[in-house]
């Protein structure tokens, strides 16, 4: 009898392997891993690398499976685009959850959500009210240089003493979001404000991200502790957001105006009193959930590279400053018309979204049955695109490893922008904020430059080290460290 369940046993045993190992007809080739587990465990801390450096063997399209799932993996520009360019519907899903579900409440918001009807009406709707508030009367270019003046004044009052301005950076970039999404802004000591930086840091944190990321590859550990515990905290603090943003939504209702469009939410409420479908107060507080924790502490993130940039290249900082001084001298008044003006300062911006880009890979999925590269994917196939190998790609950077602005600069001495330099994503899923997100960083840098020399700490050792923190398993983000801010 014992014999009998060990050769039952050692049978089922074997026709599950070899279950596991079998692909579909026209399956993209790439490594299997172990059972169960399939190549979690082979990543390492830096997946985007791992990704890479498999594509060298397996090819443009890849199929690695993580966890039960395949997942497909496009680590090369001219593949990235046939697929969520030429295909945008069909690769504009996400990968989802059960974790994902309790995340949306439920398919709701626009970061975390599927691609449906619903979706595209209010990016669609986001895209359209976000460019409203670009110019005009109140232009977010004119919010931005307040929040620049504040900075201005805060450094000024440093003294040359070295700091982190981290939490300083993420409160003029969220607030620069209240400007748009609630009509006004912050003291940096308010409550409201600082509540709003403190759980989007918490939300996009490594501590948390894992175990989100965890439950993505594993569904069924989000029941599982310690996994369980980080992804009810995470919830929680999603929570914490939404009844936050409630308040807002609710002084907006008291003192809404249709003939007096403000921000995001009055456009919004004017859509739902005028009755159109899908918009309702849930996906609203979803949505701006959403707009904060994408929108935010990738921006001020950036401008910390840029402080971690002048560390460890400063002679680029000393040639950004000549050709701000060349337009504006050491006290001309810098606007959004100035970009043509100095090519510099625009190149500098797209290198070090190009060698630290916001986003290392974008995750989505198919939402139909699709080919690609002559290889099957089925609907539902989860799809990272490999953002990070893009950008650091040799077949179309010349030294990809080298930090060098001037890539970005033509025979002319104008500033040009390559079809490959991705570092907002692309096609549907592409950063609905792009435009102001890149208007925060021209003058928030310009401004900096123009009246502050950034130095290294002087009682560190050494260097910042030139490592990432993946921030919630997406954002990269740099570690933590200190500048002087010494004035010219």
């Amino acid at each position: 009898m014992i014999v009998e369940a060990l050769i039952l046993f050692s049978i089922l045993v074997l026709h599950g392997i070899v279950v596991w190992y079998r692909r579909p007809p026209k399956s993209a080739p790439g490594p299997r891993g172990v059972p169960v587990f399939g190549n979690a465990f082979f990543l390492g801390k830096e997946a985007h690398k791992t990704f890479r450096d498999w594509g060298k063997k397996y090819g443009k399209v890849m199929n690695v499976r993580l966890g039960s799932k395949d997942w497909i993996i496009l680590n090369d520009f001219p593949t990235l685009q046939k697929a969520v360019v030429k295909q945008q519907a069909t690769f504009s899903g996400v990968a989802t959850s059960p974790m994902f579900w309790e995340l949306t409440g439920g398919n709701y918001g626009l970061a975390f959500v599927d691609y449906t009807p619903r979706w595209v009406t209010h990016r669609r709707h986001l895209v359209s009210t976000l460019r409203r508030f670009e110019i005009g009367k109140r232009s977010m270019e004119t919010k931005i240089l307040i929040e620049a003046s504040q900075l201005t004044e805060f450094l000024h009052s440093t003294n040359g003493k070295a700091l982190d301005i981290g939490d300083l950076l993420h409160k003029m970039t969220t607030n620069i979001l209240c400007h748009a999404l609630f009509g006004k802004r912050f003291e940096y000591n308010n409550p409201t404000l600082c509540s709003l930086v403190d759980i989007i840091s918490v939300m996009v944190s490594e501590e948390l991200g894992k175990p989100m990321q965890t439950a993505l590859l594993f569904p069924w550990v989000r029941y599982v502790p310690p996994v369980s515990k980080s992804c009810d905290k995470i919830l929680d603090w999603r929570i914490r957001m939404l009844d936050l943003i409630d308040e807002v939504v609710v002084e907006h209702e008291k003192s809404y105006d249709e003939d007096d469009m403000r921000d995001f939410i009055d456009c919004y409420l004017k859509e739902m009193k005028a009755g159109k479908e899908h918009f309702t107060r849930k996906q609203l507080l979803y949505e701006i959930s959403d707009l904060f924790l994408a929108g935010t502490d990738t921006t001020s993130n950036t401008l910390r590279w840029c402080l971690h940039v002048f560390l460890h290249y400063p002679h680029t900082q000393r040639k950004l400053r000549k050709a701000i001084f060349d337009v504006l001298g050491p006290t001309g008044n810098v606007n959004i018309s100035h970009e043509t003006e100095i090519p510099y300062v625009q190149a500098f911006i797209y290198e070090v979204l190009r060698f630290h880009p916001l986003l290392g890979m974008g995750y989505r999925s198919t939402t139909q049955d699709t080919e690609l590269e002559g290889y099957s994917i089925p609907k539902g196939t989860p799809v990272i695109a490999n953002l990070w190998a893009v950008l650091r790609d040799p077949d179309f950077w010349h030294e990809p490893e080298t930090f060098n602005p001037d890539r970005f600069i033509d025979e002319k001495g104008n500033f040009f922008k390559p079809s490959h330099v991705i570092p907002f994503n692309l096609g549907g899923r592409q950063c609905p904020g792009e435009r102001l997100a890149r208007m925060e960083l021209f003058l928030y840098l310009v401004t900096m430059v123009q009246r502050f020399e950034v130095l290294p700490d002087p009682d560190a050792t050494e260097l910042p080290t030139k490592d990432v923190i993946i921030g919630g398993g997406l954002f990269f983000s740099p570690p933590s460290f200190k500048v002087v801010f010494k004035e010219v």
